[in-house]
């Protein structure tokens, strides 16, 4: 949850939005990943897109409502450190639906 508050540069909940997905950070980037779509981060160039994307996609992982599915220290380090293509977790975290 941490790299999503780094990430996302505020906190993981807005009790005041309008639907779930937006209350939810890890949902709503998800959702916007899944679709394709960029991540907005203001002030954020290219390179530093990527890398907040690379991170949202491991602490996606990381937040596995089942413990098996979630990877090793070990894995998480390989994730953040590598240069290849990461794969979107399953959407089987806290506040999905």
């Amino acid at each position: 949850m941490l790299l999503m508050e780094m990430a996302g540069r505020r906190k993981n909940m807005n009790p005041f939005a309008d639907d779930v997905s937006q209350i939810y950070f890890p949902l709503r980037v998800y959702d916007q990943i899944y679709a394709g779509n960029e991540i907005v981060i203001m002030d954020a160039n290219d390179e530093e897109r990527k890398i907040i994307e690379k991170i949202v996609i491991v602490a996606l992982w990381c937040i596995q409502m089942k413990p098996s599915d979630r990877p090793s220290m070990n894995k998480v380090l390989e994730m953040l450190e590598g240069d290849s293509e990461l794969q979107m977790p399953p959407k089987a975290f806290i506040g999905s639906s």
